[in-house]
């Protein structure tokens, strides 16, 4: 893991030096995923992107090229700033009144389409709150389904989400 780490973070730093940022990018590694971690520049805009489609851009090139050159680990994690991280924790945050909303009502709640590492984020904490999440659809229009953990029979509810922190999210990842 250790030769993958080195070359991740070789390949990211050249590569950034491409745009004139010459920076020390930061690694770790948690569960066989190796973090890469940009520290604050004029850049962060730039490299966040719109969405965050140039980060998502940054981590598919380093992981191709730990698995075009044979490397054992090859997922990758690019955050820029911790835009990734601080995303997260508000999505995590939003989620708690989701997961309020499907204890209240003991109906499932779909959600609207979003990022596979976003879904990461709701299943995780759906889970840790004690409801099941499922995965529906395919590519762009991929979505969660919140449902009651008790085990009990509910009833589908597919309202999409409107309440005004969900659109908060939304604005700021439009802004980016």
């Amino acid at each position: 893991m250790e030769e993958s780490i080195i070359y991740a973070k070789k390949y990211l730093e050249d590569l950034l030096s491409f745009f004139g940022l010459n920076t020390d990018v930061y690694t770790t590694s948690e569960d066989e995923v190796i973090e890469l971690n940009i520290p604050s520049t004029h850049l962060n805009g730039f490299l966040i992107g719109n969405r965050g489609d140039t980060v998502r851009s940054l981590q598919f090139l380093v992981s191709q090229a730990l698995r075009n050159n044979g490397y054992e680990y090859s997922r990758v994690n690019v955050d820029v700033a911790d835009y990734k991280k601080q995303r997260a924790d508000h999505l995590a945050e939003v989620a708690q009144e989701w997961i309020k909303r499907v204890k209240d009502t003991n109906e499932d709640f779909a959600l609207k389409p979003m990022s596979p590492a976003d879904r990461r984020t709701v299943h995780k904490v759906a889970s840790a709150a004690g409801l099941l999440t499922e995965s529906v659809g395919e590519g762009r229009d991929r979505h969660i389904v919140l449902k009651p953990g008790d085990g009990s029979i509910s009833k589908t509810n597919d309202l999409e989400i409107k309440d005004s922190k969900v659109e908060e999210l939304e604005s700021e990842t439009t802004e980016e």
